[in-house]
């Protein structure tokens, strides 16, 4: 019953954005940490960005500070990632998942599907 299914993905050139959609079901996403996480072909997955569910703080990796933003919208029970000034190495299938623990130290409870994205010319 409890599952996350992301949308929004697609293809955009480079300096584009994009917004990505974490849609939560059988559960209240602002009780728990979201993290979102990405994934190229032969690379390990990574995690880019998380909002916590306990005091909305949010963290995101290196690679993505300044051009990505996560946000929550309760009603809609979805999270958000908005993506701008995107880049070929922005190029993976993006997923979200529910964590347990905290943004910082965590373990993944489930994943989504994912959603895939592709930056090119």
């Amino acid at each position: 019953q409890v599952q996350l299914v992301e949308s929004g993905g697609g293809l955009v050139q480079p300096g584009g954005s994009l917004r990505l959609s974490c849609a939560a079901s059988g559960f209240t996403l602002d009780k728990y940490h979201i993290g979102w996480f990405r994934q190229a072909p032969g690379k390990q997955r990574q995690g880019i960005s998380c909002i916590s569910g306990s005091d909305d703080t949010t963290d995101y990796a290196d690679s993505v500070k300044g051009r990505f933003t996560i946000s929550r919208d309760n009603a809609k029970n979805t999270v958000y990632l908005q993506m701008n000034s995107l880049k070929a190495e922005d190029t993976a299938v993006y997923y979200c998942a529910r964590l347990q623990g905290t943004c910082l130290m965590y373990g993944i409870e489930f994943w989504g599907k994912g959603t895939r994205v592709t930056v090119s010319s």
